[in-house]
């Protein structure tokens, strides 16, 4: 690796050169260096460099599924920002396993926050992750071979930066990490806007939908920073369907607890939604408890989940 007075000289660079470029492509990248918000894997190798300015982006935060012909996720968000992304070709005596397990140590290390994972067919098709996603060929192999991971910058960090990192270990057993750094800024496009036609997509698809950025107190109340303008509308664009408001959570007390507290969470979020427009009619609140977790996409504690009758 470079030394880091190198590794910011460059970046520097590279902002300067895209103030007249909205975006810029290195190939070949093997003199570059680490981006300054994440350490690339030891002993990788940067093939590719690209940079953007003030753009536009989505987060994908859920696997992947093609929908009347497009490729949605379960869940993203809008963003705008300068965006980085590195492409890394692995060292071929590491495994995917070894890549992802160095980045989410990262996570731990860096302090921050993980916002969504998932691995292997969990994840989706790879095709649609290479060719669609990041529309990079090369990121293209087996689903088995595939981590995908989200996370986001510490809250005292000077900017705001979200890091979402795909790894594939492709039929000829090469390994690539790809990453693409966010990191937030701009005024166009507001941070944190779910796109509820990519919601609505996957719900009426898999018939089920984990939702989003829903939190509560320890009362079991939902926390004030609980927007559900986001489900308003998702429930609105389909007044003709009927759900099922499913809350799950886990803990250490008793299970008549854990379902009591699962029930009193899906009533109150039910209650939210009903004042805010809602027809009555549309939903019912139920409660499961610990008793269905769902680990395939990373959520196996506390969520809450729209179910199609």
């Amino acid at each position: 690796m470079k030394s880091k007075i190198i590794k910011l000289n460059f970046f520097r660079v590279c902002g300067l050169i895209c103030i007249s470029l909205p975006s810029i492509a290195f190939s070949q990248a093997s003199n570059f260096v680490d981006h300054p918000l994440i350490q690339g894997f030891p002993d990788s190798e940067i093939v590719e460099i690209e940079f953007e300015k003030d753009i536009n982006y989505r987060v994908v935060l859920g696997s992947l599924q093609r929908t009347r012909g497009q490729v949605v996720p379960e869940a993203s968000e809008r963003l705008r920002g300068d965006v980085t992304k590195l492409t890394y070709e692995i060292s071929p005596e590491f495994t995917g396993d070894d890549v992802y397990l160095f980045f989410q140590e990262q996570v731990v290390e860096k302090s921050y926050s993980e916002l969504f994972t998932c691995t292997g067919s969990a994840c989706g098709s790879s095709n649609y992750w290479a060719n669609d996603i990041f529309r990079k060929r090369i990121l293209y192999g087996p689903e088995r071979n595939q981590f995908y991971l989200v996370m986001q910058s510490s809250a005292d960090a000077e900017v705001v930066s979200f890091i979402s990192l795909y790894i594939i270990t492709r039929g000829n057993r090469r390994a690539y990490a790809h990453i693409e750094i966010i990191e937030v800024g701009g005024s166009i496009a507001p941070r944190n806007i779910l796109d509820v036609s990519d919601l609505s997509s996957a719900l009426l698809n898999k018939g089920s939908l984990i939702l989003p950025g829903i939190e509560f107190r320890e009362d079991d109340r939902l926390s004030s920073s609980t927007d559900l303008s986001f489900l308003v509308e998702l429930l609105q664009n389909n007044p003709s369907k009927q759900f099922y408001l499913v809350t799950h959570v886990e803990g250490d007390a008793p299970l008549s607890d854990l379902m009591q507290r699962s029930i009193t969470r899906a009533n109150e979020v039910a209650r939210r939604l009903i004042g805010m427009g809602v027809s009555a009619g549309q939903i019912i609140a139920e409660g499961v408890g610990p008793l269905a977790p769902r680990c395939g996409s990373g959520n196996c504690a506390e969520f809450v989940e729209l179910v199609l009758q």
